[in-house]
């Protein structure tokens, strides 16, 4: 594959043969070198290729480094003997020098570096939480005044959007949960004798918890990554710095529509959640305990009370404040990648559902405190 002829004792004539692709052993650049050093007096170096057969990157690699330490040496290259489409990539291989220190191998900074970097990174974040949720405190007050601009068919989009457009899956999701509350609580309550409490199961944890925390976790999945999404894409497109040089605020323009939607709709699909965990519990019950359709509805009206109902509404508006917040901050955050939308989403979903777990506790804690 490789071999080598002397004219003169000033030139060297590598000669390429066979194949030259990247899966098959190919010589090493070093043979050329070491040929330059066994001989004295050579000043010139070519190349006949006409046994050449396939080649690929592999012989571009091998005839660079050749290039590389010709041009060390002192030593001319003339490519004439090889093949024109090997020569126009060289060519451009060569035409702009590598810049110094490109290839500088990537060092492990000190773990005392680690940790500053870490630390004015987490800084750097909560202090733009800080100040994203003064622009939006000062953009409710401003709603509230009248004064806020934003379109009002994106609010009614996004009320679609977030409302109408989730039932399905949040039907799916609430009559589920309440089949496996439901089925659950059938297997203890049954070896005393105590089915019919299933109704009190079933009605309480859905409307007081559990309909309002799996309607949450759904619209941070779906909505609240939606959010980041779009807005993490306005921002590599630098539309949301092109409503800030129009004079928009991007804060009343692009989040309000969405925190409003959602307090808004929250509170409904709650509702609906509630009325399909009834549901998938009354399933249970009347299919595997025998209890029938009216005896579960009176049973599950006797349990439940309107305070059960206001917690579970609370809750999940405010939850939706959560999620839309979370989704709007992580997207306006955002970076100019499209890799940093994928890590917007996916951080806009995590700190939803976070958000939603640490609010719960709070709510039942001051619920307990209360009396409520």
């Amino acid at each position: 594959m490789l071999a080598f002829h002397r004219p003169d004792t000033n030139t060297l004539v590598v000669r390429i043969a066979g194949d030259w692709v990247s899966g098959n052993p190919l010589p090493p650049a070093g043979e050329v070198e070491r040929e330059l050093s066994s001989g004295p007096g050579v000043r010139r170096v070519a190349f006949e290729a006409a046994a050449l057969g396939k080649w690929d990157s592999g012989l571009l690699t091998f005839l660079l480094k050749v290039f590389d330490r010709c041009s060390a040496a002192g030593v001319a290259v003339e490519k004439t003997g090889l093949p024109p489409g090997v020569v126009r990539l060289l060519d451009l291989a060569t035409a702009v020098p590598e810049r110094k220190g490109a290839r500088r191998e990537e060092k492990r900074d000190p773990f005392l570096a680690r940790v500053g970097a870490a630390a004015e990174k987490a800084w750097k974040s909560n202090r733009d939480t800080v100040t994203f949720v003064g622009d939006v405190a000062v953009a409710v007050l401003r709603l509230f005044r009248g004064k806020a601009r934003f379109r009002r068919s994106d609010l009614l989009e996004v009320i679609q959007e977030c409302g109408a457009q989730a039932l399905p899956i949040v039907s799916l999701i609430s009559v589920l949960v309440g089949l496996i509350l439901a089925f659950v609580g059938a297997i203890q309550l049954k070896a005393f004798g105590a089915q019919l409490y299933v109704a009190d199961l079933v009605g309480i944890a859905m409307v007081r918890e559990m309909a309002a925390i799996m309607t949450g976790i759904i619209v941070a999945g779906r909505t609240g990554a939606a959010f980041a999404a779009k807005l993490g894409t306005m921002q590599v497109n630098e539309e949301i710095d092109a409503l800030k040089t129009m004079g928009f605020s991007p804060i009343e323009f692009l989040v309000l529509p969405r925190m409003v939607a959602l307090f808004l709709m929250m509170p409904l699909l709650c509702l609906y959640a509630d009325l399909m965990g009834v549901l998938g519990g009354m399933i249970v019950g009347v299919s595997m305990l025998d209890l029938g359709l009216m005896q579960y509805y009176l049973q599950t009206r006797a349990a439940v009370n309107l305070n059960n109902l206001w917690i579970g509404l609370f809750m999940s508006a405010v939850f939706g404040v959560l999620v839309a917040f979370s989704g709007c901050l992580r997207g306006i955050q955002c970076g100019r990648s499209a890799s940093a939308v994928g890590e917007a989403t996916t951080s806009a979903v995590v700190t939803g559902i976070v958000s939603i777990i640490v609010a719960t506790a709070v709510i039942n804690v001051i619920c307990n405190v209360l009396g409520i």
